[in-house]
């Protein structure tokens, strides 16, 4: 059986809007030599499977989407398609995989690797490691 991506507007797509947001509490994460720190205590977006943020900006080196799978592990993602360089990724509740923002809706497995879409390369992911009420994603 064949995934599903999101169900998105045209327009969204033509744009690259993603459907994933900043996070509401914008000190919910910290990044320092080399090493992406959230705070889920203040981080209600990634509170049960499906929920997800993106994180960019405040020094961080590379965009950076985290969210927490359809199987409760936090997973994170450089947030970029290797099809559209300039395109974010969005979680697919549901589905196990994440896809490209953009019309031609790229999809990959959890791992990185290309599942449909014309992506050249697999998306780069992190390891992530839950220490108590905190999540570590080593960039470097």
């Amino acid at each position: 059986m064949s995934k599903q991506g999101l169900k998105r507007g045209f327009l969204n797509r033509i744009l690259g809007i993603p459907a994933t947001k900043t996070p509401i509490d914008s000190d919910c994460w910290a990044y320092s030599d080399g090493v992406l720190t959230v705070d889920l205590a203040r981080a209600p977006e990634l509170s049960k499977p499906g929920g997800a943020m993106r994180l960019e900006g405040n020094g961080l080196p590379e965009r950076v989407l985290v969210f927490q799978g359809d199987d409760g592990e936090f997973r994170a993602f450089k947030n970029r398609c290797s099809h559209i360089g300039h395109r974010r990724l969005d979680p697919v509740p549901g589905q196990n995989c994440v896809q490209c923002c953009s019309v031609n809706g790229s999809m990959f497995e959890y791992d990185g690797d290309n599942l449909k879409g014309p992506a050249p390369h697999p998306a780069k992911t992190y390891e992530v490691h839950k220490e108590g009420a905190s999540l570590e994603i080593k960039l470097a």
